[in-house]
């Protein structure tokens, strides 16, 4: 029999795989450490001129994952811009169970985020008053990095 930890795992990987297989919704992953981030966009002829844009190096397809392969740093601009054309996006990256919730997550730009918040925190701006606020950031031992999906969607 599987204990709950292993059970939660595993249904949160069927949950990711099906995010990864379904075609309607944008989806970026993210790497944990190093890498390439990946992005699965909805079928148009113009993907790669809309990806590749002002940017001086080219967009990769990887065939194998029918996604394109982007560099790391484009991060932040393929979430921007995908919201904005797309209105929705699902994001898989590393996230560590433990850690703790802070004012540094709470006031961060951009999209990148590795708490156990999984972003519904991030960049807020403040704490809606439930968190005892030790300092501005929080020392904890961290568990093993799994990965979260979570999905943005740009408000009406």
């Amino acid at each position: 029999m599987l204990d709950s930890a292993s059970t939660m795992s595993s249904l949160q990987t069927k949950n990711i795989e099906a995010v990864w297989r379904q075609l309607s919704i944008p989806v970026v992953y993210r790497p944990p450490d190093k890498g390439e981030i990946l992005l699965k966009l909805p079928f148009s002829k113009n993907n790669y001129e809309w990806i590749k844009s002002n940017n001086q190096r080219k967009p990769k397809w990887l065939n194998q994952f029918k996604c394109w392969q982007l560099p790391r740093s484009w991060f932040n601009k393929v979430v921007e811009d995908t919201l904005t054309k797309h209105k929705k996006l699902y994001i898989i990256q590393p996230y560590r169970e433990q850690e703790k919730c802070a004012p540094a997550c709470w006031n961060a730009e951009g999209h990148e985020c590795q708490c156990s918040c999984m972003g519904a925190n991030h960049g807020a701006g403040n704490s809606d008053g439930h968190w005892f606020i030790v300092s501005d950031t929080f020392a904890t031992t961290w568990r093993q990095r799994e990965l979260a999906c979570r999905l943005l969607e740009v408000k009406p």
